[in-house]
């Protein structure tokens, strides 16, 4: 029953990794190596706003596929790069670029990875320094509590010779 089990699993498995293999590949015709260079930088630049981790080139998104065709038709209509970023944070806002603009509205993503980490390391320095400090401060014993420690432990000895 068990290797059944196994083997069903394994086909589904394989049917599933086989889906994906249907992919079309797209290919663009590029007046110049110019446009071309320009295309494949734009499509690395620019980030899927589906995936959200992967650049458009990377992405079979539907949505990502349409962005490379608009990015071709308008590198093929004359659109310089700065043109195509310009149309593409228009519509889709900064999230579309890998490397935002230093903004006010971006700049916590520019600088907050900093201020954390140094927020962090304040609180670490903090936390070692009193670790350090702890262990000195116990081990000395007042006047009081050295007399009672030293009649428990003689105490204890008279208990030990009984």
């Amino acid at each position: 029953m068990r290797a059944i089990a196994a083997h069903v699993a394994g086909v589904i498995l394989l049917l599933g990794a086989a889906g994906g293999a249907g992919a079309a590949i797209e290919v663009y015709d590029f007046d110049n190596p110019v446009q071309e260079a320009a295309f494949k930088e734009l499509v690395a630049e620019l980030r899927c706003l589906v995936c959200q981790n992967q650049n458009i080139a990377d992405s079979n998104a539907d949505l990502a596929q349409d962005l490379r065709a608009e990015i071709y038709k308008m590198l093929k209509g004359g659109a310089g790069k700065d043109e195509i970023v310009d149309f593409m944070v228009a519509r889709y806002g900064d999230f579309v670029l890998y490397r935002p603009p230093v903004r006010a509205s971006t700049a916590l993503l520019w600088f907050g990875p900093f201020l954390i980490g140094v927020v962090g390391l304040y609180f670490l320095i903090r936390f070692i320094r009193g670790r350090a400090v702890r262990p000195a401060a116990a081990g000395e014993l007042s006047a009081a509590e050295r007399e009672r420690l030293d009649s428990l432990l003689a105490g204890e000895g008279e208990r030990k010779d009984s």
